[in-house]
């Protein structure tokens, strides 16, 4: 370890072997410039050379950091805002986990998903998902729904399509209708979104992990060894990941790398349960949905009521452009609202015709709503795990491990072209 004092011992007594006064003055200024560096926080004299530096502790870093320590890799993860913080993706006490997708190469990371979060858990001791299943409407006869049952069969996962009136058997809280058919995905349900994020931290610093916050990173500087320089001092790692969300898009700049990016605001409500029907909405009685009966992406997503006592958590994915660090201006809160509060009156009995509580979370989305997963073009131990357009988290196991195998230098267990950074016009402006 270099410290202050034994470098200025070796300063003072290498003074007498030096063969002319320049040299005196080259060993003095180099002293007085490091002086400098120390007394303003700039520079770390460790010697350590971490194994890994990953940029964001939101849950894709979280889960990123913690794989890479459990395989034994010397892990530091930097997060600018102080822990734990509502800034960013991963904050809230709920997201929904689910099998169902359309593509399978996101069912095949679920098969992994699922059991990681279950040892997670164990590692934890902390309860971290609500098995009440998942329902996804559709339109009869739709392609989304025929994409789905296909990824789903191809992987194995077990499944089935309700008609209209099964659901409403099944679920006396929806309204009746007969143009529309439900996926369900007796697995699914939810996630303890801001316990999960703790247990990734917990366990990554059980197995050695540093955590950094309050620590915003200024400029990577890439090499064989690679320099983060952060406000308050520089690290060393043979590898960096880049995971910080709507923030990533300098950085990439900085590295010279063109990525898409666009950075969206979602407004989160939650509504009131008629007090004599509250019991209709516990996990016990209702599932967590997704309602794709529409002609575009938007879609209504919500919860049963697991965090506020008697409301529900039912949103739009309609988001809005945004600049990350100027979040919550309210324009266009008003209309959001309204387009919520029909699809609520049309689908949902019992509920209040207003929401009592209103909350904020950023998405970060690429052209194609698939996450960038991938090595730097030019500087190969740079990895980026960015852009997941908002349906990031249940993945989050599955990604720390894939990006530990680009890391490492392993075979790769996913699928890895849905989230190549060439796949647009994306390139390295070297």
């Amino acid at each position: 370890m270099c410290t202050m004092s034994n470098f200025c011992s070796s300063v003072v007594f290498g003074f007498s072997t030096y063969r002319n006064t320049s040299e005196v003055l080259k060993t003095t200024k180099q002293f007085l410039k490091l002086s400098r560096l120390l007394r303003r926080g700039k520079m770390d004299l460790s010697s350590t050379v971490y194994d890994a530096i990953v940029v964001g502790a939101g849950i894709e870093g979280s889960s990123i950091a913690y794989n890479l320590a459990k395989r034994g890799q010397r892990t530091l993860l930097i997060e600018q805002f102080p822990l734990p913080h509502s800034r960013g993706s991963s904050h809230g006490k709920s997201r929904i986990t689910r099998y169902a997708y359309e593509k399978s190469f996101y069912v095949r990371m679920m098969v992994d998903a699922f059991p990681m979060w279950a040892q997670l858990e164990k590692e934890a001791k902390t309860r971290l998902f609500v098995n009440c299943g998942l329902l996804n409407f559709h339109y009869n006869q739709s392609e989304g729904l025929e994409r789905m049952t296909s990824a789903l069969r191809e992987c194995q996962v077990p499944h089935q399509v309700l008609t209209s009136t099964e659901v409403q058997s099944r679920f006396p809280q929806i309204k009746n209708g007969e143009d529309y058919c439900a996926l369900w995905d007796p697995q699914g349900g939810a996630l303890k979104a801001d316990k999960c994020l703790k247990a990734f931290q917990d366990v990554f610093q059980q197995h050695g992990g540093v955590v950094h916050d309050e620590e915003p990173v200024t400029h990577i500087s890439p090499g064989k060894v690679i320099t983060v320089a952060t406000t308050k001092s520089h690290y060393r790692a043979h590898n960096v990941v880049i995971a910080a969300g709507p923030w990533s898009e300098k950085l990439c700049t900085s590295l010279k790398l063109q990525v898409f990016l666009k950075p969206l605001r979602s407004l989160v409500l939650y509504w009131k349960v008629n007090e004599e029907f509250i019991n209709l909405y516990d996990p016990d009685s209702f599932p967590c949905f997704i309602d794709s009966r529409t002609s575009d992406d938007v879609h209504m997503y919500g919860f049963p009521s697991l965090e506020y006592p008697g409301m529900v958590k039912i949103c739009l994915n309609r988001d809005f452009v945004i600049d990350p660090d100027d979040r919550d201006k309210l324009e266009n809160d008003g209309v959001m609202t309204e387009e919520v509060k029909k699809k609520v009156a049309l689908t949902f009995k019992h509920l209040a015709s207003m929401p009592s509580i209103r909350e904020y979370c950023i998405c970060t989305d690429t052209p194609d709503k698939h996450p960038y997963i991938d090595k730097h073009p030019a500087y190969p131990n740079i990895v980026l795990a960015v852009g997941f357009s908002g349906h990031g988290f249940k993945l989050a196991p599955a990604v720390g491990k894939a990006v530990t195998e680009l890391v490492l230098k392993e075979p790769l267990s996913y699928n890895m072209e849905p989230f190549k950074l060439n796949r647009f016009t994306t390139k390295a402006n070297l």
